[in-house]
């Protein structure tokens, strides 16, 4: 089995709950909301606990809260949903939740099981772990966080296990034919870290190995060799970066036929690393730009650019693919093949690699192709991939050890979510699953338009209505964003939305901002930093092209976005409280003065800039949220009512946030709600009872104001 490791930013992180003294001795003490920052102080949590049984009086005694609630979490639980699979071996693993299942089983069966009917209720499962009982077992509230096996016979697993939903984990060996922990075997202490396996009886480990261990982002910045039988203070150390890196981490690349290979990547910042082969006890650092991507499989080195790069004579694309053969890029050779490259509207949303073909999704304008390469000596050749509908498709390899055949699934707004099995090199395929019709779509449509921004710049968007809806600007209409982190926002079918949402006479609205990764690493890099206020700019042209359309209008306009999705909406709507009626906010950043100072956020100081920098601080200052609010008498403009909606359990963005802009609206007289999970993490959810719940407070709440 291929274990390609592209070298990104999804990584684990180290928490910080616990270290609120040292944070509070760096804080200024102008800001009187300071103590919401203390996370499980009993001031704060008492805060938390009156806001958010004021909410809920509210939002409940709405006469659709209960019956969206029910649909939403009907859906949710669906027995007839599409288990996501992972081949090890002749297995297939599944991770599932349901009204039965509330913390999840981890679960496996056979292709031939999983093949034998389109309805997931109909396939035998075999039990691995029940997470509702080990966590009775054990008196822990586990949440589960995924697993890492041993190749090639993948019977020995390394399991994740967050307490209540948070990213810090505890990981411990597991035995899969025993269906057990391993005694004595390999267990890592909670924290944001992580392991590999190197081989039976050694891991890569990058964790928190005691004082000065993690980076000032709170992430690990040492790996190390542990053998199996002796303590992990005894590893061996095997890359150390700085504590101003983001984090460093090890891993291993296996596929049948072809060499195996040891890697330590560090990353200096969230879009720069450095990548070095392990040798040995040597560490030779690979020479291709500090922020491209490089990942080795076949016998291949494969780099994606987020820069024009020059090199060996030739002239290669920002946003392209490029390969050549690993062991001649090691002795010096520049020579790439480009696999890809971008266009002005055209980008590379992934690619996946079988046997003997790469498999490349392209996005076109906001909507995906495949595209095959099959490599003959030293031609590659290229081959449309002929699709069953339109959408949004991805692709991803079964097992490349031993055959061509992926998975192919395809969505969109109206139409569920279909999984084909497919063969590469043909166009022959097998439908396996679908969901449910969870909503009627018939009545509806998608249309994608395109609204000028401020510096002229065009940014489409995806309007999804009714076919009868009247254009006489009265429709409730939500509008939703992200724009960052060079994470595109595809159209994807939710029972939730359509049920929540559509069905209740509401548009729903998704605008392809800058900042996100829709036209590849250009569409990013021109929100970037001093760059910010073009992604709100975006935002705001599309809320003003839907009025324009007399789609909707102010009255009857919402905006909804979290995480970095939460400080678009919070920017927004402090610049342009006359455009929105309400605004779901989740999971945000606000305080942007104190953001690098708060669980994570020091890892995101190369997407907005570092506020401790006055040069930074200036342009950063014009659009945080917390320092910008106003009194609705001073800034004699109304704001749009809020709800805040985030997780006590959250260790990557500090719930603080939330809380702190919660106090100072309601200070200033502004109509807010808010509401925090006590669990959840930065999904806001650990279990599909949670998911149901806070997605019908979030619609109550914008149909109460928007109709």
């Amino acid at each position: 089995m291929l274990r390609r490791i592209l070298l990104g930013t999804g990584i684990a992180l180290m928490s910080l709950l616990t270290t609120a003294p040292s944070i509070f001795a760096q804080i200024p003490q102008e800001d009187p909301y300071l103590w919401l920052e203390d996370v499980m102080g009993d001031k704060a949590i008492a805060w938390v606990k009156e806001q958010n049984a004021k909410t809920q009086r509210l939002l409940e005694a709405q006469p659709m809260f209960a019956p969206i609630r029910d649909k939403i979490l009907e859906v949710v639980n669906s027995r007839e949903r599409i288990p996501a699979v992972t081949q090890r071996g002749e297995f297939l693993y599944n991770f599932w939740q349901d009204q039965n299942n509330i913390r999840g089983v981890w679960r496996r069966t056979t292709m031939a099981e999983y093949k034998k009917s389109q309805l997931q209720s109909e396939t035998k499962w075999e039990t691995i772990l029940d997470l509702d009982q080990l966590a009775k077992d054990e008196k822990e509230n586990w949440v589960w966080k995924g697993s890492t096996c041993l190749y090639p016979q993948y019977d020995r697993c390394m399991l994740n296990l967050s307490r209540g939903g948070a990213d810090a984990q505890v990981t411990r060996e597991f035995d899969v034919p025993s269906k057990s922990f391993v005694k004595d075997g390999f267990e890592i202490k909670e924290a944001k870290g992580g392991a590999s396996w190197i081989d039976r009886d050694t891991l890569f480990v990058q964790t928190d190995f005691g004082p000065g261990s993690m980076t000032q982002s709170g992430y690990a910045r040492i790996v190390k060799e542990w053998k199996r039988g002796t303590p992990i203070e005894s590893a061996s150390t095997v890359f150390e970066g700085k504590e101003s890196d983001i984090s460093v981490s090890a891993f291993v690349t296996e596929q049948k036929g072809y060499a195996t290979r040891q890697f330590v990547r560090r990353g200096v910042t969230f879009y720069t690393s450095e990548t070095f082969l392990r040798e040995g006890s040597k560490l030779i650092k690979l020479d291709v730009q500090d922020d491209a991507s490089p990942a080795y499989a076949w016998d291949l080195l494969f780099i994606r650019l987020k820069s024009t790069w020059a090199v060996g004579g030739k002239t290669y694309p920002q946003g392209a693919l490029i390969a050549m053969n690993f062991e001649k890029f090691m002795k010096g050779e520049r020579d790439f093949e480009i696999l890809f490259a971008p266009t002005d509207r055209k980008s590379l949303a992934g690619w996946t690699l079988t046997k003997n073909i790469l498999i490349l999704t392209e996005l076109d304008n906001v909507k995906n192709q495949l595209v095959e390469l099959k490599r003959d000596g030293a031609t590659w050749t290229r081959r449309n991939i002929s699709l069953p509908g339109l959408g949004t498709v991805s692709a991803s390899a079964i097992d490349a050890d031993i055959s061509d055949e992926y998975w192919l699934t395809l969505t969109d707004y109206l139409t569920p979510s279909t999984l084909y099995w497919a063969k590469a090199g043909t166009d022959t395929r097998e439908k396996l699953k679908s969901l449910p019709a969870f909503f009627d779509s018939a009545p509806f449509k998608v249309e994608q338009f395109q609204a000028t921004s401020k510096d002229g710049e065009k940014i489409p968007y995806f309007v999804i209505m009714r076919k009868d809806a009247k254009l006489d600007s009265t429709n409730p209409t939500l509008l939703y964003g992200y724009g960052g982190f060079e994470i595109s926002q595809l159209p994807a079918y939710s029972g939730a939305m359509g049920n929540g949402w559509l069905v209740q006479g509401g548009v729903y609205v998704v605008a392809n901002i800058r900042g996100g990764g829709e036209f590849g690493p250009r569409w990013h890099q021109a929100g970037l930093k001093a760059n910010r206020q073009k992604v709100y700019d975006d935002f705001i042209a599309v809320a003003e092209d839907l009025v324009a359309k007399k789609i909707s209008s102010p009255r009857h306009l919402a905006i909804s976005g979290g995480s970095n999705g939460g400080l678009l909406v919070g920017a927004v709507m402090v610049q342009r409280p006359d455009l929105f009626r309400a605004v779901v906010c989740s999971v945000p950043l606000l305080d942007m003065k104190r953001y690098n100072k708060l669980l994570a956020g020091a890892s995101w100081v190369a997407e907005y800039g570092n506020p401790d920098d006055p040069n930074e601080w200036e342009f950063i200052s014009k659009y945080s949220p917390y320092q910008n609010v106003k009194p609705s008498v001073k800034a004699g403009v109304k704001m749009p009512k809020v709800l805040f909606v985030t997780s006590t359990r959250d260790d990557r963005v500090h719930p603080g946030h939330a809380r702190k802009m919660m106090a100072r609206m309601l200070e200033q007289g502004h109509e807010v709600y808010y509401y925090e999970n006590i669990e959840g993490g930065h999904a806001g959810s650990t279990n599909n009872a949670q998911v149901a719940y806070r997605s019908a407070l979030q619609y109550t709440f914008l149909l109460k104001e928007l109709q």
